[in-house]
């Protein structure tokens, strides 16, 4: 069989070729994804950045810690307590204390405002300039902002005198000492320059963290940053892997079926000359080990190239520290290889148990007709996914309909749908490839006819070309269109629940406090806030919250109450979802305010989930430390509309929208991590696709050249063989799309169903965009693809 083996090798290199081809790139990603993945789980430790030069610093408590009977919980306060005025006195008796402030400036993106005497600490240096001097004078890192440029800022406008070096790790404005304190009355942490051990006999008895060494990053801005970043590529590079694992058992599976199905007369031959079933067999998983064991290594070998460019990619998107890097682990290259081993042989499978059923007689055949394209195993495996596809989302609607808006959950259920649609394609093709044939056919000529009359009958061809299209649509469909849709739910769900006419977005705690007093207008301000709750007494959970005037809430709000009323909302009460524990109206709850206080708070009202955006409600006397940033206004009855809106605009350092604008203002920006995640796994799976379309039609071509050279013996041009096969390849492509969207709008149909068992408003909304670009790249290639290789061909053997 070694020897058959290797002869076929070489009589057949097309075929093997077009296996190994498929096989190989999947290994390499498989590698790349999985040095990527190891890569975010060896984190160097943290280095301080701001407070690299700082002796000592010390912070305030900032963190909440909540015992329960399986350990102490812990989470970081939204308000940090401040250093007394007590403390700040006796570290100055220690030493030389210099009080950091770190407060946003209002330019847009993440320009932190700080204090100059601070400076020193990174070390910041000037180069260009001198310090600021005055309260309207301020000193800029890097060269975002040029030197004497006016920068306009929600706390005033301020000149840029100096400019110092960009460290990289932010975009800092530096004021005077005592315009920082008058921005940011509140100090958080501070410096002090004496001994370590002096200033810890000093703080005894006290909740002040005293840093030094490493843990001075714990003052850093966001000192979790890294962490949170290292946590995000974990996910992303997890996701991207097993969609290139899907894909690639897939497309080398189709693959394998294909190559085998070509192999009949072949077969029919061997058994003939009187090779067992079992010789057939082994011969077939023979090759795919030959071939696996090489594609594989080829695969190893160009993902050890490749690795360190998507360092490079997610470095230069800002989804990764400046450090990161990918290479130099060996348990990728064996989990890769073994995985593309396993997946060669897991293919070729099912093809050897086909092959050694082939009869003799089918060495006599002739036709290309397919016949028994959908065997008992495979209408059993796509019957069996198709129906526990269906019964898993009917149990997710009934129990949890929420998790089906859950990113983790829209980007692995469509894979159990699209698997088996593709099993199950044989079935579904066929009638496909005749209705979009069908307008092909009304024209004068054959050539509609026979690409009808051909795609219909070689279904496993047809099959092993649609079904790369169909995974990569279903992707693009799923992916694109889930964020979509539930975007799409929120912003209709924010237009129901707002009774305003209008939406003011203050700057400053001053605007907001001067539209109180806007004549002929209810005017309801609201910040935000945030609320610690032990769950079944072991979990903190963090909610988002929202501190309002329960007297205005009324007015200017129709949330979607279920329980209670939010009349009974008071300074010892609380409106919850439905999603919180406990959401009986009258029952206690016990919170930490944002500043770690602790309340029990009674249930007021409850509101329904909706999309998940909206939280619990509480009165400003529960929202420490909280700034107006959202103030609705409604007018009054009797009031001119225009006058109330020419006096809202009047308002200095306000933002004024309608209902309407503010509905599609808070329409959630796509993450930048999860847009990049997005569009490596859709680059992976277009990548891919256009590599096993072209791929299979090379296959194809091989064995095509006696019935296109046959076409041409009866009187065919090479242009009509050409228009014959490029239509042929539309067909086959749009069918493949066809099926894509059919699982498209079966995942979003299920959210939606969700969207509204959860009383939010159902949002159905397919990325026609992205799907038509995808649909039309699939049907480039394969027009290019058959007509180089078949219509070629045909044009020399005539």
């Amino acid at each position: 069989m070694l020897s058959f083996t290797l002869a076929g090798l070489r009589t057949r290199w097309v075929t093997f070729l077009g296996a190994f081809v498929a096989l190989a790139p999947a290994v390499a990603l498989l590698v790349v994804m999985g040095q990527a993945l190891a890569a975010t789980l060896q984190a160097p430790p943290r280095v301080p950045e701001r407070f690299a030069a700082a002796p000592v610093v010390v912070r305030a408590e900032d963190t909440l810690r909540v015992p329960t009977p399986t350990g102490v919980r812990t989470a970081e306060l939204a308000i940090p307590h401040p250093l007394s005025a007590e403390t700040l006195t006796a570290l100055r008796a220690t030493g030389r204390v210099t009080e950091d402030r770190a407060f946003p400036v209002g330019l847009g993106g993440d320009v932190i405002g700080h204090p100059w005497s601070t400076a020193r600490f990174a070390p910041y240096r000037l180069n260009a300039g001198r310090p600021p001097q005055s309260s309207h004078e301020v000193v800029a890192t890097g060269t975002w902002a040029a030197l004497g440029a006016q920068l306009r800022t929600s706390q005033g406008t301020f000149t840029v005198v100096g400019r110092a070096d960009d460290l990289g790790f932010e975009r800092a404005l530096f004021f005077t000492d005592a315009q920082a304190a008058a921005l940011a009355p509140r100090t958080v942490q501070a410096v002090v320059e004496a001994d370590a051990a002096a200033v810890r006999a000093t703080l005894a008895g006290t909740d002040a963290k005293v840093l030094t060494g490493a843990a001075r990053a714990d003052a850093d801005a966001r000192p979790d940053r890294q962490a949170e970043q290292l946590t995000g590529l974990n996910a992303l590079f997890g996701t991207a892997g097993g969609v290139t694992g899907f894909v690639s058992i897939a497309v080398v599976a189709s693959t394998f079926a294909f190559t085998v199905a070509q192999r009949r007369r072949e077969f029919g031959l061997l058994r003939m000359a009187g090779a067992t079933p079992g010789q057939v067999r082994r011969t077939v998983l023979a090759e795919a080990l030959l071939i696996g064991v090489l594609a594989s290594a080829a695969g190893c070998v160009l993902g050890a190239y490749a690795a360190p460019y998507a360092a490079d990619l997610v470095v230069d998107a800002g989804l990764a520290p400046s450090w990161f890097t990918v290479g130099g682990r060996s348990w990728p290259y064996h989990a890769a290889f073994w995985t593309g081993l396993t997946v060669a042989l897991s293919g070729a499978v099912a093809a050897s148990w086909r092959a050694g059923r082939t009869a003799p007689t089918q060495a006599l055949r002739e036709a290309s007709v397919d016949t028994d394209t959908l065997p008992r195993g495979r209408r059993w495996c796509g019957a069996a996914l198709l129906l526990t596809a269906v019964a898993t989302l009917a149990y997710g609607l009934l129990s949890d309909p929420g998790d089906l808006l859950h990113r983790k959950t829209y980007i692995s259920r469509p894979m159990l749908l699209i698997t088996a649609v593709a099993l199950l394609s044989p079935v579904l093709i066929r009638p496909l490839v005749r209705l979009l044939s069908w307008p092909a056919t009304r024209f004068r000529g054959a050539v509609g006819l026979l690409a009808r009359e051909n795609a219909s009958a070689a279904l496993r061809r047809t099959a092993s070309l649609a079904a790369p299209v169909l995974v990569t649509v279903a992707l693009s469909g799923s992916l694109l269109g889930a964020p979509a849709t539930l975007a799409e739910a929120r912003v209709r769900e924010a237009r129901q629940q707002t009774a305003a006419d209008f939406v003011a977005l203050p700057s400053d705690p001053a605007s907001a406090e001067r539209l109180k007093h806007l004549p002929g207008a209810v005017v309801s301000a609201s910040a935000p806030t945030v609320l610690h709750t032990l769950e079944d007494g072991v979990a903190l959970v963090k909610s988002e919250a929202r501190a309002v005037d329960p007297a205005l809430l009324e007015a200017v709000s129709r949330l979607p109450v279920t329980a209670g009323s939010l009349t009974d909302l008071d300074d010892g009460s609380i409106v919850v979802t439905e999603e919180w524990a406990r959401h009986r109206v009258g029952e206690k709850v016990g919170v930490w305010l944002a500043d770690g206080t602790p309340r029990t708070l009674r249930i007021a009202a409850v509101l329904a989930v909706g999309t998940g955006a909206g939280g619990a409600y509480v009165t400003p006397a529960n929202a420490p430390g909280a700034t107006v940033d959202r103030v609705d206004v409604r007018v009054r009855a009797g009031a001119d509309r225009t006058a109330v809106e020419a006096a809202l605009r009047a308002v200095g350092g306000v933002r004024t929208l309608t209902t309407a604008q503010w509905a599609s203002a808070t329409r959630p920006a796509s993450n930048r991590a999860a847009r990049v995640g997005v569009f490596l796994v859709l680059g992976i799976a277009v990548l891919y696709t256009a590599l096993a379309l072209v791929n299979t039609l090379l296959i194809a071509a091989s064995d095509r050249g006696r019935e296109l050279t046959s076409l041409r013996l009866a009187g065919a041009t090479r242009a009509q063989l050409l228009r014959l096969t490029a239509l042929e390849a539309l067909v086959v492509v749009g069918a493949g799309a066809c099926l894509g969207l059919l699982v498209t709008f079966a995942e979003l149909s299920g959210m939606s169903a969700a969207l509204h068992l959860l009383s939010a408003p159902p949002a159905l909304s397919p990325p026609w965009a992205a799907l038509g670009a995808v649909t039309a790249v699939c049907a480039l290639l394969a027009v290019l693809a058959s007509a180089a290789a078949l219509g070629a061909r045909a044009g020399r053997k005539a």
